[in-house]
């Protein structure tokens, strides 16, 4: 599937879905909160990818001059949910119109885990009713 053909006096430039895909996985891992992309439920249990497979996690839909945008994540623990998903629209919106010329017109956010490790630490209680770290 071709996302952008234009042709020129020079020629005929192609943007692949793929390439969208990156741009759309780069610009939402900037945002502060993503702890990585989803690439779905394995056996019940969210499949992070990190920020290493940039295009896993993200589904897009391509037409000759718009295109839609899913995105599959994770975010930190504590984080304001509402605040990040939209600023991740925001950004992903921005850097494929400026990178690639397409209008996006959807950008959904599927929050598909919550990322633990950065949390506060865990205190189990010892025989006495204390407190200690586990």
């Amino acid at each position: 599937m071709i996302a952008s053909d234009e042709r020129t006096d020079m020629g005929t430039v192609r943007i692949v879905p793929e390439v969208v895909s990156i741009i759309a996985g780069l610009a939402a891992i900037e945002v502060n909160g993503v702890a990585g992309m989803s690439g779905g439920l394995a056996g019940g249990i969210v499949e992070m990818l990190g920020k290493k497979n940039l295009s896993k996690g993200v589904k897009v839909e391509v037409g000759e001059k718009e295109c839609e945008v899913d995105l599959f994540i994770v975010v930190e623990y504590g984080v304001e949910i509402p605040a990040v998903a939209l600023e991740i629209q925001e950004n992903v919106k921005r850097a494929i119109e400026t990178m690639t010329g397409l209008n996006v017109v959807q950008v959904n956010i599927h929050v598909q885990g919550v990322n633990f490790r950065s949390a506060a630490p865990v205190y189990e209680e010892k025989e006495s009713e204390d407190l200690r770290i586990r």
